[in-house]
């Protein structure tokens, strides 16, 4: 049997930049917002100067910020094509939300089982990271929930699953505020089930098994829908 390859370690930078590269993806720095100060990130994220200008540097190289003389770091304004949805309005419109995404988001884990990289697993590992501090202090963040299937997409390496959930951002959002407080009457052990599934996907797209990351993805989907909904779904059909 041939010995598994080590998993390659995440370095401080490596962290740094995935957290900065999240929020910015996320839009919780958006574009032209300046970013906090060097003193200020180094000491939220317990990291030396170095180890945070080192991780500025490859969002910089990589054309995600842009510095100014003596003004500091800004988040680079990134032109992507124009695609819309209508806003969320109404409970049919969020179990819609929640079709469409069954129909996307398993074809993206199936890819991103395929063809992921160190680089791409990484920002799934952060995102996932996040999920699993949010759990041990019981809460429920949309934000690191979206930038676990939005790194998924982007594993998927096809633009059009990464342009789609960011289209769909704010409806996904109203659906995982919800769900959240769903699962707050059921506590700790609710918190931990959806941790669970969200890493039984990852486990299977780090073991490159296509078949088994879109199968769970499609039941992680049915279950947060199912747990929004209390089982009982709006019938949809046309009168």
């Amino acid at each position: 049997m041939q010995e598994q390859a080590a998993k390659p370690r995440m370095t401080l930078t490596d962290k740094v930049y995935h957290r900065l590269h999240g929020r910015i993806s996320n839009g919780d720095y958006p574009p032209n917002h300046k970013l906090p100060a060097e003193n200020t990130l180094s000491q939220e994220f317990g990291v030396s100067r170095p180890v945070l200008r080192a991780a500025l540097d490859r969002l910089r190289d990589e054309g995600l910020i842009y510095s100014r003389q003596g003004a500091g770091s800004f988040v680079r304004v990134l032109v992507s094509p124009p695609v819309g949805f209508q806003r969320v309005e109404t409970l049919s419109d969020i179990q819609r939300c929640y079709e469409f995404r069954m129909v996307i988001e398993v074809e993206a884990a199936e890819l991103a089982a395929e063809r992921h990289n160190v680089q791409a697993l990484a920002e799934i590992d952060a995102a996932l990271g996040l999920m699993r501090d949010a759990t041990v202090s019981m809460e429920h963040r949309e934000d690191a929930d979206f930038a676990f299937h939005l790194a998924i997409a982007q594993a998927s390496n096809n633009q059009y699953f990464e342009a789609t959930m960011r289209a769909l951002r704010d409806h996904i959002n109203v659906g995982m505020k919800m769900h959240g407080q769903s699962l707050m009457p059921d506590g700790a052990e609710a918190l931990r089930e959806v941790l669970s599934e969200h890493c039984a996907i990852h486990d299977a797209i780090a073991a490159r098994d296509a078949k088994s990351a879109g199968a769970l993805m499609r039941s992680h989907l049915e279950h947060s829908r199912d747990r929004l909904f209390g089982g009982g779904l709006i019938d949809l059909r046309m009168k």
